[in-house]
């Protein structure tokens, strides 16, 4: 990163849940990692979910996440230059995104099924992943395509055999090979939404985000990210995964576990110091 540059990091609450410690963690560590740079730190709350977000957990993000002793310098609540800071409200940006990425060449309209494709609206995480995409829509050369119509999905062709490199600021040195670790990446579903991956990609580079944080369960997306962010050609910000919390039995933190919600923990008396103070 040239010295130059204003750090920017960034978190992104997801609102179809409270939010766990684990969450809380990663949140700190993005809050204290802008700080220590000097600067600047964005909210954004990541609803594009359908009906699995809603309002009252975005509202409660807020909530918990102040409680918890953060501070942002651009967000939902408060705005700022980068606004609008709810992705359901930046839909024009993904449909710029999308617009440039069929123009040169680099999507395809796939007719597989909603549920095949129904996961990329979120962001997935270690253990769901979706299989590396057999290509049954994808074309070959100087074959058909797809019929394509307003209700049809798009995916990413990736360059198969092509290695993929990052060397994450936390975790190392990190390589993937596309069409083998993954397959091509769904970018646009068919009711009218971009997948996790594309709008991602497009807000990090709107809002001119410099380093990313976040858990370890998201270093597989880093590799499709990266692919997006080149055929954009969108500066690629530094990438750093935290590792993962986990329960008592060592399964990796998730929203159901409402016992470790920031929500939960407040109502039973806890205070954000006991909590900081275990990481």
């Amino acid at each position: 990163m040239p010295a130059q540059q204003v750090y920017r990091g960034r978190i992104a609450p997801s609102p179809t849940g409270y939010l766990h410690l684990g969450h809380a963690r990663t949140f700190w560590i993005a809050q204290e990692r802008a700080r220590a740079a000097g600067g600047v730190l964005i909210h954004r709350d990541d609803d594009l979910d359908g009906p699995r977000c809603r309002p009252e957990f975005s509202t409660a993000a807020i909530e918990d996440l102040r409680w918890l002793g953060l501070r942002w310098d651009e967000g939902p609540d408060i705005g700022g230059p980068s606004g609008p800071y709810a992705q359901s409200a930046r839909m024009p940006l993904y449909r710029e995104a999308f617009e440039k990425l069929r123009s040169a060449g680099f999507i395809y309209p796939c007719k597989c099924s909603r549920r095949e494709i129904a996961v990329a609206l979120s962001a997935p995480h270690a253990g769901d992943e979706e299989p590396v995409y057999p290509g049954t829509c994808r074309p070959v050369v100087g074959g058909e395509v797809c019929a394509q119509d307003d209700a049809t999905n798009w995916r990413f062709r990736v360059p198969d055999g092509v290695e993929i490199f990052f060397n994450d600021r936390a975790q190392g040195p990190q390589r993937a090979v596309a069409g083998v670790d993954f397959g091509d990446i769904p970018v646009w579903r068919k009711d009218g939404f971009p997948s996790y991956q594309l709008a991602c990609v497009a807000d990090d580079a709107a809002m001119g985000i410099t380093e990313v944080v976040r858990g370890a369960d998201l270093i597989r997306s880093t590799f499709r990210q990266l692919l997006l962010f080149r055929a954009l050609g969108a500066e690629i910000p530094a990438f750093f995964h935290c590792p993962l919390m986990t329960d008592e039995s060592g399964h990796r933190l998730a929203k159901r576990h409402d016992a470790l919600s920031l929500r939960t923990l407040r109502g039973q008396g806890a205070t954000a110091e006991e909590l900081r103070a275990k990481w």
